[in-house]
């Protein structure tokens, strides 16, 4: 058995590499085509071997999406941050520092995870199901507090505010499309993705060439901002790791290396309290949580503590191959068209969403992508545009 858990464990690091590296795939795509083609081929695995590939896959993934979004501008949900402090320093040749920094984050928030789980382990759930069936009532009203705090933070108020109700009228329309295939595919993909690509090509962006140096270990305040983000935004829907990084940045100043590092510890924690939420108190809070659950059901003990293993091992292993990537991308990256490059990208990504999500996922596209253009010509964070989601959900929670 333990020779299997391997093979899955080193499947998901591959699956996890190949969903980060190529913009548009994510772990929720090939998750959500996952159980459905092991029907279909009536294949048989047992749960267990699942939830280490998907585990695997997930912590795999939230390491090597840095390498798109900084080399790129091309991220996933929970990245986006990354491409305004990873680019300035992608133009100053510092490309591979910016992913280092991330990596760290990453890194140091999988080592806490794997002290800060061990304990919930021994913790009584019928409490903590009761104690949540109590909170569940508070939550619109914690998203909608979160949102204005985050807004208010912005030297653009009005614009900030404008941006996040428009993104979220947007995600209200899209997500209630009951015809439209991976609705979140081409929604978030024009907003964050396209976007980027576009402006990139219209700014002729140039790349230098890339110092290959190890940046210093400046990790503390960062971290401890991580650690005040991320469980809030972890528990509660519609937050991910780009809410939980600004949280914590707005109670712990840092630069923007720091930042970085801020960044890759909040988007590797958060999905890995999700998993912390889906054992307390069986709520799903990624798509990564709601495979595991899908699979096993109601975790146990031994499906949690199987959990943090595989995600101690997927995040060390992850760590030196997102490096290694880094370095090799960092020595050729100058002698590469960017806007060649860039086009290639968006149309991968017109191509991709019209085989899966069909005519409307494009016409989704092309309207969010527009709203991420006008979004960036208003000059104001990007994460405002997450409004696509929290909306939806603030609207969920209190139609329930």
């Amino acid at each position: 058995m333990l020779a299997e858990l391997l093979f899955f464990l080193l499947l998901g690091i591959v699956a996890g590499t190949f969903a980060g590296l190529i913009p548009g795939i994510h772990t929720n795509l090939i998750g959500a085509s996952l159980v459905p083609s092991l029907l279909f081929l009536n294949l048989e695995i047992e749960a267990v071997y699942l939830v280490v590939f998907v585990t695997s896959m997930a912590i795999t993934q939230s390491f090597v999406d840095f390498v798109p979004s900084v080399f790129l501008g091309a991220p996933e949900g929970g990245t986006e941050l990354s491409v305004l402090p990873g680019h300035q320093l992608l133009k100053k040749g510092e490309g591979y520092q910016a992913i280092v920094l991330a990596c760290y984050g990453c890194l140091a928030s999988v080592l806490f995870f794997g002290i800060l789980a061990v304990p919930f382990i021994f913790l009584n759930q019928d409490f903590l199901d009761t104690a949540y069936g109590k909170i569940i009532t508070f939550i619109p009203g914690l998203l909608i507090l979160c949102s204005l705090y985050l807004i208010s933070n912005e030297k653009k108020m009005l614009s900030a505010f404008w941006i996040f109700i428009l993104s979220g009228l947007l995600g209200l329309t899209v997500l209630n499309m009951q015809s439209l295939q991976q609705s979140l595919l081409p929604l978030l993909t024009g907003l964050f993705g396209g976007s980027t690509l576009i402006m990139s090509l219209k700014d002729k962006t140039h790349i230098p060439p890339q110092k290959i140096a190890v940046p210093k270990k400046k990790l503390l305040k960062p971290l401890l901002g991580a650690l005040i983000g991320s469980p809030l935004c972890g528990f509660l829907p519609g937050l991910g790791g780009g809410q939980a990084a600004i949280i914590g940045n707005t109670v712990l100043k840092t630069n923007t290396k720091g930042f970085l590092v801020l960044l890759g510890a909040t988007n590797t924690l958060v999905m890995e309290i999700s998993f912390i939420a889906l054992y307390l108190i069986s709520k799903t809070r990624t798509g990564a949580a709601v495979i595991i659950q899908q699979a096993v059901g109601v975790l146990d003990k031994n499906i949690f503590f199987l959990v943090i293993v595989t995600s101690l091992l997927a995040g060390i292993f992850s760590y030196f191959l997102t490096i290694k990537i880094a370095k090799i991308i960092s020595k050729n990256i100058e002698k590469i068209n960017y806007s060649a490059l860039s086009i290639t990208v968006l149309a991968f990504l017109v191509i991709l969403i019209t085989i899966i999500s069909g005519f409307m996922g494009l016409v989704v596209l092309i309207v969010s992508t527009l709203t991420g253009i006008y979004s960036i010509s208003m000059e104001v964070r990007r994460t405002n545009m997450m409004g696509c989601l929290i909306i939806p959900t603030i609207v969920l929670y209190l139609t329930m």
